[in-house]
C-alpha cells in the first residue's frame, strides 16, 4: 500500500438533522474513499462539525444552551448518522477542539506577521446564517444572494486578510493545473463573477459576538468562521503540532468534495490561506450540485425534507446510497422524487441484479449440483464477445471514476449487468441443457458466475452489504478473488459451489404503496 489518498467533505454547520442532500457530501467522499481501500491504497478520510460564528451562538440562546452544549449535542448527532450509514471516515473533528483553536491561533499570528491581515473597519451587508458580508450592488433584490435570507447592515472594527495581494497567484494556479477544478466551468465562475471584476479583501473578524476564537494579541475580536472552518483539513492532521506525522504523510490531500453552496470559500479563500502558508494546494476540489426536489429546495417550510435515516430503515442503506451517487450526477442538480427512488429500487436493483442472481444461482444448482464448471480455455464467440465486454465496461468504470463522473461510472456497472442479463437469453441454457450440449453449458454457467463475481466487486464502495451477499450466494470464498486486481483475469474459478438455497438481495416493492410512504414522511418532516 505504497499510494496514500487522503479525501476531506466540509465541516458542516450543525443546525440539525442532515437531510439526503447534505448526507450526499459524505456518502459521496466515503465511496471515493472505499473504492482506493478496494485498489489496495494507503486512504485516509476526514469529516467534522463547524462550531463557531454568530448564528450558532444565537441558536443555542433561543434554546436555552450555552453554545458548546449545543454544538456538542449536534456533533452526536451527526456521529450517529455517520455510524447508521456505515461511513468509514479516520477522523471527526469539531472546531470548538483545542487541537484546532490552538493551531488556528497560531496560523492568525503568522498571517499578522506576514503583514496578509491588517486592521480596519467594515461596513456592509451581512448574512448571518451564510456568516458572509456582501455589497450593495452584490444583494438580489436586497437579500443575500447566496441563501435568500435577510441581510443586516452591519459596522464594525474588523481585520482583513489581503486577498488582492494573491489574485493573480491563483488565476495562474488555475491555468497551470486543470485538475484542480471539477467539473471546469467552476473554474470560470469563481474567474468572472469574483476574480476579475476584483476581489474583495475579506473580513477575517469580528467584534459584534463572542462565540469564536480569540485573537491572540487582539481578544475582543474573534476569527471569522471561514478562516477557522477551513483550516480544520490542517489542524486534523496535526499541522503546527508537536505531532504533525499524519500532516507529513497525507497533506496534501489528494481530493476535497464540497456543495456548490460553500464553492467560492474553497476555490478562492482555502487557496489563498495555503499560499499564504507556503503549502501545497489539495490535487482537486470536486464541487457537487444539489438534490432539488420538484418544488426546488429542501425545507421544511415545503413540507419536501427527506432524511437519509428514514430511506435506510426501510429500503436499506446499500439501496439509499445506490439512488444518492446513481440519481446525483456531479455537474448538475439531481432530483429526487418518491417516484424515481421505487422506480430505481424496483428495476435497477431487483429486476435487473437480484434478478440476475437468482437465475444463475438457480441454472448453477439445476444444471450442475451447485457445483460450477471449470473455466474451458476456449471461449465460443459469445463468450468471447461477453468477456470483451466485460473488460471494457471494468475499464469504462475506473477511467469515469478517477475522473469523479461517479454516477456516469455507476451506469457503466449496470450496462454490464443488463448485458449479462442478454446473455442468459442469447445463450438459452435450458435449451443447451434440452439438447445435452454439455461444454456449451458449463462456459455459460461459468461465463455468468465470473460477470457476476466482477460486478460485486464494482459496487463494493458502495453497496458493500451487496456485494458481500452476492459473493457469498455465488460461492467466491477466498480473499484474492474479491480484489481490484482480480478483476483482470477471467479463468481463475475452481471449486466453486453456489449457495444451494436462493436469497433474492432485493424484493419488489409495490410501487403506488411506497410512494405514498416516502410522501407521507416528507410531510411529517
Amino acid at each position: 500500500m505504497n499510494k496514500k489518498f487522503f479525501i476531506t467533505t466540509p465541516i458542516y454547520y450543525p443546525s440539525g438533522k442532515f437531510h439526503i442532500g447534505t448526507a450526499y457530501t459524505t456518502v459521496l467522499a466515503d465511496s471515493i474513499k472505499r473504492y482506493h481501500v478496494l485498489k489496495g491504497e494507503d486512504s485516509y478520510m476526514l469529516t467534522g462539525t463547524d462550531e463557531h460564528g454568530q448564528k450558532i451562538q444565537e441558536k443555542a440562546q433561543s434554546l436555552g444552551k450555552t453554545p458548546k452544549e449545543y454544538v456538542d449535542e449536534m456533533a452526536k448527532m451527526a456521529k450517529d448518522l455517520w455510524e447508521q450509514m456505515e461511513i468509514q471516515h479516520d477522523d471527526f473533528i469539531q472546531t470548538t477542539e483545542e487541537r484546532h483553536e490552538k493551531i488556528v491561533q497560531k496560523i492568525f499570528d503568522k498571517f499578522m506577521e506576514q503583514k496578509d491581515i491588517y486592521k480596519g473597519e467594515y461596513e456592509g451587508w451581512y448574512c448571518i446564517p451564510c456568516e458572509t458580508y456582501f455589497t450593495k450592488t452584490q444583494l438580489v433584490d436586497g437579500k443575500c444572494p447566496d441563501c435568500g435570507r435577510e441581510v443586516k447592515r452591519m459596522k464594525e472594527e474588523a481585520y482583513f486578510f489581503n486577498m488582492k495581494k494573491y489574485a493573480d497567484r491563483l488565476l495562474k494556479y488555475y491555468d497551470e493545473h486543470p485538475d484542480f477544478i471539477k467539473p471546469e466551468y467552476r473554474k470560470n465562475e469563481m474567474i468572472n463573477n469574483f476574480i476579475k471584476p476584483g476581489l474583495e479583501d475579506l473580513c477575517v473578524t469580528r467584534t459584534s459576538f463572542d462565540w469564536g476564537i480569540k485573537v491572540l494579541k487582539d481578544p475582543k475580536h474573534v476569527i471569522y468562521v471561514w478562516l477557522d472552518a477551513l483550516t480544520n483539513y490542517l489542524t486534523a492532521l496535526g499541522y503546527m503540532s508537536q505531532d504533525d506525522s499524519l500532516f507529513k504523510k497525507y497533506w496534501p490531500a489528494d481530493l476535497q468534495v464540497v456543495g456548490k453552496d460553500i464553492a467560492r470559500f474553497h476555490l478562492i479563500y482555502w487557496p489563498i490561506f495555503l499560499m499564504a502558508l507556503d503549502l501545497p494546494l489539495p490535487k482537486t476540489i470536486l464541487v457537487h450540485n444539489w438534490i432539488m426536489m420538484k418544488d426546488g429546495k429542501m425545507s421544511k417550510s415545503k413540507g419536501n425534507v427527506v432524511y437519509p435515516e428514514d430511506l435506510v430503515d426501510r429500503y436499506g442503506l446499500d439501496a439509499t446510497k445506490y439512488f444518492l451517487l446513481r440519481e446525483m450526477p456531479v455537474n448538475q442538480d439531481g432530483l429526487f422524487t418518491p417516484e424515481a427512488f421505487i422506480e430505481r429500487y424496483n428495476f435497477d436493483l431487483c429486476n435487473d441484479l437480484s434478478n440476475l442472481l437468482n437465475r444463475t444461482v438457480a441454472m448453477v444448482n439445476k444444471y450442475f449440483e451447485g457445483k460450477l464448471p471449470k473455466y474451458n480455455g476456449t471461449p465460443n464467440a459469445v463468450d468471447k464477445e461477453l468477456e470483451e465486454y466485460a473488460n471494457t465496461k471494468i475499464k469504462d468504470f475506473e477511467e469515469k471514476w478517477n475522473d469523479y463522473q461517479i454516477s456516469v461510472a455507476i451506469q457503466e456497472i449496470w450496462d454490464l449487468v443488463s448485458r449479462t442479463n442478454k446473455y442468459i437469453d442469447e445463450t438459452s441454457p435450458w435449451q443447451l441443457a434440452k439438447e445435452n450440449k454439455k461444454e456449451e453449458l458449463e462456459s455459460s454457467m461459468y461465463h455468468l458466475v465470473e460477470n457476476i463475481r466482477k460486478i460485486a466487486i464494482l459496487i463494493a464502495p458502495f453497496m458493500n452489504d451487496t456485494s458481500k451477499n452476492i459473493l457469498k450466494q455465488i460461492g467466491i470464498e477466498k480473499e484474492n478473488l474479491k480484489t481490484w486486481d482480480s478483476l483482470n483475469y477471467y479463468d481463475k474459478l475452481e471449486d466453486i459451489k453456489v449457495t444451494d438455497k436462493k436469497e433474492p438481495i432485493f424484493m419488489r416493492l409495490n410501487k403506488e404503496e411506497e410512494v405514498e410512504y416516502i410522501k407521507s414522511l416528507m410531510k411529517s418532516n
